[in-house]
């Protein structure tokens, strides 16, 4: 009889152990804010602005994933953003950036769906940023204060 209280609260113990652990969330990469940074990832899309490089904006992306069965899981953050860098990429963008999206719905022609949108830029080349860079007047003489002679 001890025998079976045992392994009923060793049971119930390994249950709640195993359920703290699947409760568990871990916490998300923080997005790049850089030029390195988003050039590193894959795909290179941010839900940032990246203000260390100058870029043109190419237009808005939009895309939407599907789920395929009811029983599919919601379209993870990474292929919503494979869809958008998709698109962007027949632009011809280097990057997407302020992207952003919902949760999974419920349509009349999907069982789940996510909308996303996402701006796709073009960075601007070294020489287009110098082109754009203000001339630096060059330097003006400064008058020299004249010497009083004695008197």
């Amino acid at each position: 009889m001890l025998f079976k209280r045992l392994i009923v609260i060793a049971g119930a113990v390994s249950l709640n152990l195993a359920g703290a652990c699947l409760a568990q969330t871990v916490a998300p990469r923080p997005e790049p804010t850089t030029y390195a940074e988003l050039a590193n990832l894959s795909p290179p899309v941010t839900s940032g602005d990246i203000a260390d490089r100058p870029y043109r904006v190419l237009g808005e992306v939009r895309a939407e994933v599907r789920k395929a069965t009811a029983f599919s899981r919601a379209p993870s953050r990474s292929h919503v953003y494979g869809e958008l860098w998709e698109r962007a990429q027949r632009l011809g963008a280097d990057a997407v950036v302020r992207a952003q999206f919902g949760e999974a719905r419920v349509t009349l022609m999907s069982w789940g769906s996510r909308r996303a949108t996402g701006q796709a830029v073009k960075f601007l080349t070294d020489a287009e940023i110098a082109a754009r860079a203000p001339a630096t007047p060059a330097p003006q003489p400064q008058p020299q204060p004249e010497a009083s002679s004695p008197q």
